[in-house]
């Protein structure tokens, strides 16, 4: 690894640029492979300073708001895709100036605004999202086939004589899956959805694909595409998030104090609910570089963030030495849905955001300070 996490600013978010490359290049294969088109789903990463290097790899970015599709235009510049459970009045026409690809999620979205899509200076591509009602997500949180879900069109509720315009179809059911998964809902998405398939452009797989996770299926995601495609005619899109920045960054902190309260405490300057929210709402136990779980080295500390919130705790964790302040401690897959998530609550203020790759080393990219806290506020 060979990184000076002391180098680094506390707390800061750092990205490997080396693995983030490495899961490029995994991404790049499997569409020179298939034929595929991969987008960067900007919900899991945002990181825009790495926009141009991705750009080199991907075919573009999926966007599920007006802002996250005007920054995948103005710093990639490649394909923009958008999809939202509703559009806004207000937005959409600045929505069309910088988007290629326009999903809606009913078919009352799509009369609304198929006109407006018609007049627009350029052309764009429409399709519907549907719901196959098949998922193997565990967490209902993430769940998007759970019942009386908003998301997309189920079964019922579907209208082929409203298809006139629309070039695709969108799905996605998956989350932090293999790619058996999506063998399984392909195989209901074809039940439910496939005489509709013929007459369209493209079919869009959406994300959860963790196609760059050590033990991810490759083949059997490439046999999925290939057969699509070839079946249908059909252009294919993925979406990952998570895929392109898994297991890429870190979360530097500091430890701030130690004390005991039936069991050794320790209190750093980041926080589970500013600054990894994930972790309570999942909810997980990131891990930490050189640390064990509870009783496995010498040491076991729960650890907690500096807010008001009482639940503000990261877990708990044994080391081979007894924390002492000013210990640095580094936790592990932190570049996706962090940054993105991310909040000011008790004024607590924004990790940095640094880089690090070995003709530079640690590149601080950005610093957030009182302003950027007041600024969200009036």
């Amino acid at each position: 690894m060979n990184i000076d996490f002391t180098k680094a600013p506390s707390p800061s978010y750092l990205i490997d640029e080396r693995l983030l490359v490495k899961n490029l290049e995994i991404l790049k294969q499997l569409q020179e492979r298939t034929g595929c088109k991969i987008l960067l789903a900007q919900k899991a990463f945002s990181m825009f300073a790495y926009y141009p290097l991705i750009g080199e790899y991907l075919s573009g970015v999926a966007s599920s708001s007006l802002y996250e599709a005007r920054l995948g235009r103005e710093e990639m510049n490649k394909e923009v895709h958008i999809y939202s459970p509703a559009y806004d009045d207000k937005d959409f026409a600045e929505i069309l100036e910088v988007s290629d690809h326009v999903v809606f999620n009913s078919f009352g979205q799509w009369a609304k605004f198929k006109e407006q899509v018609k007049n627009a200076p350029r052309h764009i591509e429409c399709g519907m999202r549907v719901n196959p009602e098949y998922s193997e997500v565990e967490t209902g949180l993430y769940d998007p086939c759970a019942p009386y879900s908003r998301m997309g069109v189920t079964e019922a509720n579907f209208d082929p004589e409203a298809l006139d315009g629309l070039d695709g179809l969108h799905f996605h059911t998956l989350c932090e899956q293999n790619s058996d998964a999506l063998e399984h809902t392909l195989a209901v998405v074809e039940r439910k959805f496939g005489n509709y398939l013929k007459g369209m452009k493209w079919i869009n797989f959406g994300g959860g694909h963790h196609i760059t996770r050590q033990d991810y299926d490759l083949d059997r995601l490439a046999q999925c595409i290939t057969a699509i495609k070839e079946k249908y005619d059909l252009e294919v899109y993925l979406e990952p998030g998570e895929a392109v920045a898994l297991n890429t960054g870190y979360l530097v902190t500091t430890v701030l104090d130690v004390f005991e309260n039936g069991m050794p405490i320790a209190i750093l300057d980041t926080s589970a609910t500013c600054h990894m929210p994930d972790v309570l709402e999942m909810p997980y136990r990131p891990e930490i570089i050189n640390a064990g779980k509870p009783g496995e080295q010498a040491h076991t500390y729960r650890l907690g963030g500096p807010t008001c919130l009482s639940g503000d705790v990261i877990g708990d964790y044994s080391f081979d030495q007894p924390l002492q302040v000013g210990d640095r401690l580094v936790f592990c897959d932190m570049a996706i849905y962090s940054m993105v998530k991310n909040n000011t609550f008790n004024g607590i203020a924004l990790p940095a955001i640094a880089s690090y790759n070995e003709e530079d080393g640690i590149r601080v990219i950005k610093e957030f300070s009182y302003d950027d806290f007041r600024s969200r506020l009036s």
